[in-house]
C-alpha cells in the first residue's frame, strides 16, 4: 500500500533531478547565463548540487519500496 506514494515520489525526483543537470549542462556548455543575476561558475555549482541531491532523493525512496 505505501509503495506507490515512494515510487512516484521517486521516479519525480529522478525526472527533476536529472532534467536539471542535463539543462544545466546545455547551458554552461553554451556559455549562457544558468541564473540571471549570479556568476557562472556559483550558478552552475548550485544547479548541480541541486540536481545530485534530488538523484539521491530519488534513489533512498525507489530503495523503500
Amino acid at each position: 500500500m505505501e509503495t506507490g506514494p515512494a515510487v512516484f515520489t521517486g521516479v519525480v525526483f529522478a525526472l527533476f533531478g536529472g532534467g536539471l543537470l542535463v539543462w544545466t549542462a546545455v547551458r554552461a556548455r553554451q556559455r549562457q547565463p544558468v541564473a540571471h543575476g549570479v556568476r557562472q561558475g556559483v550558478s552552475v555549482t548550485f544547479a548541480t548540487a541541486a540536481g545530485v541531491a534530488s538523484l539521491a532523493v530519488a534513489l533512498w525512496c525507489l530503495t523503500r519500496v
